[in-house]
Parts: structure tokens; sequence; C-alpha cells
């Protein structure tokens, strides 16, 4: 299994030169990152919901070390927040953050990633958008669902992420349904052991289709994470069954995957919002979608031959 060991160069290093440095790796990344400044974004969004379609966005760079760094994230959102400001967007522009890229993981970091991300949730509301927190790895989660409940309390839009691959998923989907809460249901991108995580495909598929039906069945407003064309049929008949109206939910895919599937759902009157990420931390990112699917592991290898 490549995944594995893929999520294991993502925190490599050497891994990290070795891919920055290869002959084919820009042309691939730029299949995946929108740009490096919120600059070269901005016209992308522009471009994405002229098409009928949303956006999330993703200032990548969760691999922190100092404070001073988790300040410049938090800055980095707010600016992007100025350059959406006088585009009347709204909703259809939200953003997605990482904790960690708040400084979670450093010294007293569940106290800074949240004094860090209330003032871009605080700016987000007051131009008509929210944030949803990123999932990551299972040491993290119990501090970001805290921090998301103490978010919701001033700003009850607020989003978060659940991961299917989890064991503890299920009972998290079913609280937060019961909260009415914004929720982002993925199948997990992050190196995680036998013991807190299925390993196997289709145990994941199936934990995931369980999730949906709870969070269909909730209070709550699903987000569906994926790609996978039999997940996105048995989305489309679960809300059916909870009777749910297309703008009760709504579908999540990745920018450069897929494309044509993020216009097809649309043009069904479906939300599909397409999760943009940008900046020039791109690595951990960019390894996380070459582990999730072999075909973009092989794109890569096939640009670096090219190349060479």
């Amino acid at each position: 299994m490549l995944g594995p060991v893929i999520l294991a160069a993502s925190r490599s290093d050497r891994m990290r030169r070795f891919v920055s440095a290869a002959p084919g790796t820009k042309q691939v990344v730029d299949r995946f990152i929108a740009g490096e400044t919120v600059e070269q974004v901005v016209p992308i969004v522009r471009e994405t919901i002229a098409r009928g379609l949303e956006v999330t966005l993703d200032v990548v760079g969760e691999d922190i070390t100092t404070r001073e760094q988790a300040f410049a994230a938090r800055d980095a959102y707010l600016e992007l927040i100025e350059h959406l400001k006088n585009l009347g967007y709204g909703p259809k522009a939200e953003m997605s953050v990482k904790l960690s890229m708040f400084g979670q993981a450093l010294e007293g970091g569940h106290e800074l990633a949240l004094a860090n991300v209330r003032p871009v949730v605080d700016a987000a509301a007051a131009i008509g958008t929210t944030v949803t927190l990123d999932a990551e790895d299972h040491t993290t989660l119990d501090s970001m669902f805290a921090i998301h409940e103490e978010l919701r309390k001033d700003f009850p839009q607020t989003g978060c992420v659940i991961q299917a691959y989890l064991f503890r998923t299920e009972e998290d989907a079913r609280r937060l349904a019961a909260n009415g809460s914004r929720v982002r249901v993925v199948k997990g991108a992050y190196k995680e052991p036998a013991s807190v995580a299925y390993q196997d495909k289709g145990e994941i598929d199936k934990a995931y289709v369980r999730i949906l039906k709870i969070l269909m069945e909730g209070d709550g407003y699903p987000m569906i994470g994926s790609h996978d064309p039999r997940l996105i049929a048995i989305t489309q008949e679960l809300a059916r069954r909870a009777g749910r109206k297309l703008d009760e939910y709504e579908f999540q895919m990745l920018y450069g995957i897929r494309s044509d599937e993020h216009v097809r759902l649309a043009a069904e009157g479906h939300r599909m919002r397409v999760y943009t990420a940008y900046g020039t931390d791109w690595y951990g990112y960019f390894m996380r979608r070459l582990a999730e699917k072999p075909a973009n592991l092989l794109f890569f290898v096939r640009s670096m031959i090219t190349k060479n």
C-alpha cells in the first residue's frame, strides 16, 4: 500500500527537499494549488463562482514551529478576508483552517490556537461568510472540537470536519448532528494506527455511509467531501429519504480533481463547493493528495519522467 508510505514521507524534511527539487513537481503542484499569493487566488475564486460553484479557501502551511509563524498564519487569513470583502460573495466564499497552523501544537497551543482563530472567524462573519475547522491527526481532535464548540457560542455557523476512518467518528457525528452543526465528512488523509482507525478501504467506505445517515437524519448541515461516484449517489439517495432539499446539504471537492463533476453537480441544482488551497508551504497538502489516489501519484511520476 503506497498511501501510508506517502503519508509518512509528508513528515520527512529529506523528502520535502527531494520532492521540491524534482523537475516535474511544479507541473503537478499547480494542478492542486491555486497559486502562491492571495492576489493569484482571487481571480480563480471569481472564475469558480462565475461557473455556478462555491469555494472554501485554505492557506496551506500547517507545519509551524514558532508563535510568530502562528500569528503570521492568522494575518494571512485576515488578508484574504480583506480581499474578499469588496467582492460581495458572502457564504459562496468561505474559509477552511487547520488549527495546527494557528499554533495548536506549541506550548499552550489550545489557548493560542483559539486566540488566533477567533479574529479570523469574527472577520469572516463581518463579510457574511464563515470558517470551517479542518480535522488533522487523531491526537488533535479533542482540542479542535472544544474550540469549535467555543466558537459556535458567538458564531454558530462555524463548521468542522470529521473523518470516516476513525473509530470515534460515528459518536462525534451523532453529537454534531444533534447540535445542528455544519459538518464536512471526509474519508481521512493522515497516517493513523490500527488502534484508532480502519485500515481497509471497504471498512472506511462502510463507515462513511453510516456517518452520512447520521448527518442526513440530524439537525445540522452536512457537507460531503468526496470524489467517489458511489458515495455521491448514496448521498443523494440518503438526502431524498431524509426529505432534505438541495440547499440543505452540499458537496465539496478538491480544486484540480474531477472538475467536470463539479460543474455537473452544480448544473443539477446541488450546492457544489471547491476546496481551493494556495500558498508557498504546499508540501504537506500536496503529499496527502498523492496518498489519497494512486492516479495522482502516477501523474506525478509521469511528469518527472517527461521533464528529465
